[in-house]
Parts: C-alpha cells; structure tokens; sequence
C-alpha cells in the first residue's frame, strides 16, 4: 500500500508513542514511509517531518495514514 521514502500525512491524534501523548489536534502530521513493520494489520514505521517532544519515529498503522 505504501512504499519506502514516500510523503504521507499521519494522523497521531490519541496515539502515545515513547510517552509522549499526542493531542486529538495531531491529525495530519507530515512524514516518510521508512518500512513496514507488520503486515496484517499493516503498521509503518514513519519519520516525521519535524520532532514531537523528541520523537520522530512513529509506527503507524495504515488506517491513520493518506499520501500527502
């Protein structure tokens, strides 16, 4: 569905990843599709654009993800 270096727009909004809680405002964060990290259901991990309270990285599942 997606593929490695593409631009995409995740929605973080309630997700918490590393502690950090994302607020229900987070719902188009701009990354890249590094890899998929599960296949059913289908996660990617994506490096977002810019740095959230130190996170970059998040693995996000397909449901939450649209091409930018």
């Amino acid at each position: 569905m997606f593929e490695p270096n593409q631009r995409v727009k995740v929605d973080l909004s309630g997700m918490t990843v590393k502690g950090v809680t994302f607020s229900q405002n987070v719902r188009e964060a701009l990354g890249t599709i590094v890899q998929q990290t599960s296949a059913d259901p289908a996660v990617y991990l994506v490096e977002l654009l810019f740095s959230f309270k130190g996170v970059k990285r998040v693995e996000v599942p397909a449901a939450r993800i649209q091409r930018a």
